[in-house]
């Protein structure tokens, strides 16, 4: 009987912890730090193949803003923010070219997921890791931000609501409209 109700209060405590735990999670996932890219750091390459099979590369897209997010599926801010990283991207249409780099995943689960989400942005799958390692990205999600010239200019650690006020103070910073 003793041990029942000591077995009691553990599941009770347990579910009082993960009801405060969930509760504090969405401010937790909204919160984000953004940083100016490293004056000293060249902007890494980027050529990679999205799942439709078109080639990527960030020399053709000079002249626009361009969002690089890199996520995962099995990170939850990743996927809380990615639909807002769609409607910034629809919204801004050709002004900003918005790639979306998968770290580390298998092929198939990345289809599953792009088609089950609904997803429309270029997914650029890395399998191995080596573009996330190339741009030096160890948080995820993170997004590295480059203006109209070419030029890196911001990195955003965590998940950003991209249609928020903030977000679209950074997408302006990046050039003309």
């Amino acid at each position: 009987m003793a041990s029942q109700r000591r077995l009691n209060m553990t599941t009770r405590r347990q579910a009082l912890a993960s009801l405060l735990l969930a509760a504090a999670l969405p401010t937790a996932r909204a919160q984000n730090v953004s940083k100016p890219w490293p004056a000293n750091r060249a902007l890494p390459p980027l050529a990679a193949t999205d799942l439709s099979g078109k080639a990527w590369d960030l020399a053709p897209l000079r002249g626009r803003a361009v969002l690089i997010n890199f996520w995962a599926t099995w990170c939850a801010p990743c996927k809380e923010e990615m639909p807002t990283l769609q409607t910034l991207a629809e919204l801004e249409g050709e002004r900003l070219a918005v790639l979306a780099v998968n770290v580390r995943e298998p092929l198939p689960r990345v289809r599953r997921y792009v088609q089950a989400s609904g997803l429309s942005l270029p997914v650029l799958p890395d399998p191995k890791g080596e573009i996330t390692r190339a741009w030096g990205m160890t948080v995820f999600p993170s997004t590295v931000l480059i203006d109209t010239a070419g030029r890196p200019r911001q990195t955003i650690t965590g998940a950003a609501d991209w249609t928020g006020a903030a977000a679209l103070d950074w997408i302006k910073a990046l050039g003309p409209r």
